[in-house]
């Protein structure tokens, strides 16, 4: 007979990885619901740097460093080539206006200008020989005149009177038609020779005119070419003082090119490059300072260079007041330039992250300063000193200002 065994009641062993991993899911899904899953890394907070945010004064500039030069800067370059003969005044002398600093020599334009008289003095013989071939014609032309002149008389006298002769019936019809007939003949000649002066009036004056036109051509392009040996004598054209002076004795200097430059002392003003963020925002007539010698000296933008290069813009400030004692060519100055007006708003101090977020976001402490919470943030203006917050953070809170390189890539940080 068989025996009917009792079940057993409660957990029994093979239950358990059943429990288990219930629990194991449910833990899991509550994970997945309420956790947080950022990543998180632990730092050491010795190693970054931290900064309050605080609702203050935003003084709106940026700092710069400007070198002091010359108000104007005059390049010296010779009008004509030629080797350099001689050296007048040294670099760094002070010059005046017209003084000769390089004598050049150049046998070429010593050619030029022997070929350019010649050709004058040519021109000038042969206008002399055709005036006097024109005035031999002339003086021909006129005894031809005087010579029709005088026959037109004889023929007008013999022809009244066969004319005479002929009403009385003395002398034959055909003497007298050949006396007329001569007589118009004579006439139509002092016709013909009297066009012919007044056209070669006329052709010689403008013969002449045009030859003296040529002459004095001629000597205005002789005294061009004597000016142009002249130009081999380069001249200040300032008053001031030979900053540079690039030639040695024995050069060859061309046309146009850069020997050296004079420099205007009679004022200053001071060249600045700034980075290409602020050229939207800087314009001439915008105030700057800088302190020397315990004062503070005033400058203002006089022009802003439109063009770019590694970045950078240039810029010229002039004194609006008293100039610095012993003012040199080459000092450097640090200018704070004033972009506007100062304005109250939340800031942060200046600091690296700014390199890897862009000033798009920043990591906040909690309150412990245990955490650091990643948030997005909005950056305004900025100067040597502060970051302008716009959106983002409240005053009294706490940033990591230090570089993210390390775990930019991280939500959480654990300060340790």
């Amino acid at each position: 007979m068989d025996i009917q065994l009792e079940k057993k009641k409660g957990i029994r062993r093979k239950h358990l990885p059943y429990i288990i991993g219930g629990v194991l899911f449910i833990v899991l899904l509550g994970w997945i619901i309420f956790g947080d899953h950022s990543s998180t890394l632990k730092i050491d907070a010795r190693g970054v740097s931290i900064g309050t945010a605080t609702a203050d004064l935003f003084n709106d500039f940026v700092r710069l460093d400007g070198q002091v030069q010359p108000i104007t800067i005059v390049q010296l370059s010779p009008e004509e080539g030629g080797i350099v003969q001689q050296i007048v005044i040294e670099e760094g002398s002070t010059v005046r206006r017209g003084d000769v600093i390089v004598r050049l020599s150049n046998s070429q334009l010593d050619l030029q200008i022997l070929q350019a008289e010649a050709d004058l003095a040519e021109k000038q013989n042969f206008l002399r020989n055709t005036l006097v071939a024109m005035e031999q014609d002339r003086l021909s032309n006129q005894n031809e005149k005087l010579q029709i002149e005088l026959d037109m008389t004889r023929r007008k006298r013999s022809y009244g009177q066969q004319e005479k002769l002929h009403a009385e019936h003395l002398i034959a019809r055909e003497d007298y038609l050949q006396a007329r007939e001569d007589y118009d003949l004579a006439q139509q000649k002092h016709a013909l020779i009297m066009e012919r002066i007044r056209q070669d009036s006329i052709l010689r004056s403008t013969q002449v005119e045009q030859m003296e036109e040529n002459l004095s051509n001629m000597r205005r392009n002789v005294l061009l070419v004597r000016e142009r040996k002249d130009h081999l004598d380069i001249r200040s054209q300032i008053n001031g003082e030979l900053g540079l002076l690039d030639v040695v004795l024995g050069q060859n200097v061309s046309t146009g090119q850069k020997i050296g430059q004079i420099n205007d002392l009679s004022d200053y003003k001071v060249e600045a490059l700034i980075d290409e963020h602020y050229i939207d925002r800087v314009r001439t007539g915008l105030n700057a300072a800088f302190e020397r010698q315990g004062a503070s000296f005033g400058l203002t933008v006089q022009k802003v260079y439109p063009e770019v290069r590694d970045g950078k813009f240039r810029t010229d400030f002039v004194f609006t007041g008293e100039r610095p004692d012993n003012i040199r060519s080459g000092q450097t100055y640090y200018i704070n330039l004033e972009l506007g007006q100062p304005t109250e708003g939340i800031v942060i101090p200046k600091g690296t992250f700014f390199q890897s977020t862009g000033g798009s976001w920043i990591f906040v402490l909690d309150a412990e300063g245990k955490r650091a919470y990643r948030r997005s943030i909005r950056i305004g203006r900025q100067n040597p000193q502060y970051y302008e917050v716009l959106e983002g953070l409240s005053p009294g809170e706490k940033v990591i200002v230090s570089g993210y390189e390390s775990y930019r890539d991280n939500q959480v940080l654990i300060l340790d």
